[in-house]
């Protein structure tokens, strides 16, 4: 495995950005690296609203983890942005969603552009911003997971930082339901692959049982189910911190890349 710190100007932020990347070896002489195509999975793994690019290398192995299963992991930072496009031009969801894949691929050889070797997971901001670009995007990815995802961002459960939603959103908030049904809903969005009988990525929720934000998890797996959306939801023992996360991340890698 090689860990890769990369700094590049981002056209969709206008401006430079850093990232992580960890990333398998390719080679003859490894065995079972990499797929028959000579490509690896690719996991984009998204952080929560206080972190950035080197959350999950501070607070898991995840590299030990990616080893295990020999993927490359992708890690941006958004810094609060919601992975949503602002309306003072700077595009996070568009920076996650379609410009990193790309630029990771015209770097990095063995990262595929195949949907069958494309995942994506995140924690709390980051579930979230997993599920929305799934969903926006599910022809490009084969999974999405959430941890303890901030899933109610059109619903009772909205932050206290007005200011900041009304920032990143561009709406006149506390109307917060001036997103419902936007591209920033990812009910609204759920439903529209529904209408269109599209395929839907392996979905996978998370959320511990002692979590402030337990119900939205629940009350998205309930609206997953009642419209027959084939999904994996869990709850059990925990809180909102990285405790939890680094435990039940290795649910989300054993679900994706396990055999």
């Amino acid at each position: 495995m090689a860990l890769f710190e990369m700094h590049y100007y981002s056209k969709a932020l206008g401006q430079h950005v850093t990232l992580n990347v960890i990333l398998p070896e390719i080679s003859k002489s490894h065995e079972g690296v990499g797929s028959p195509e000579g490509e690896y999975k690719t996991l984009y793994l998204l952080h929560g609203l206080t972190d950035d690019c080197n959350a999950w290398l501070r607070n898991t192995p995840i590299e030990r983890y990616a080893k295990k299963y020999k993927i490359a992991v992708v890690m941006p930072s958004v810094a609060r942005s919601w992975y949503a496009n602002t309306p003072y031009g700077v595009n996070y969801f568009t920076f996650v969603a379609k410009e990193l894949p790309e630029v990771c691929r015209s770097y990095f050889k063995g990262i595929s552009a195949k949907r069958k070797n494309n995942f994506i997971a995140g924690l709390s901001m980051g579930g979230y911003g997993a599920l929305k670009t799934a969903l926006t995007y599910p022809e490009d990815f084969a999974g999405c997971a959430s941890l303890s995802g901030s899933l109610d961002i059109t619903r009772k459960g909205r932050p206290t930082n007005i200011k900041e939603w009304r920032g990143n959103f561009g709406f006149d908030l506390p109307d917060a339901l001036a997103l419902e049904g936007s591209e920033n809903d990812i009910y609204a969005l759920a439903r529209k692959l529904i209408k269109k009988n599209a395929s839907f990525p392996k979905l996978f929720l998370w959320c511990g049982s002692d979590d402030v934000i337990i119900k939205f998890n629940r009350d998205y797996s309930q609206f997953l189910t009642e419209n027959n959306i084939p999904h994996v939801f869990k709850e059990s023992e925990g809180d909102h911190t990285w405790k939890w996360w680094d435990l039940h991340i290795q649910d989300v890698l054993e679900f994706f890349f396990g055999e």
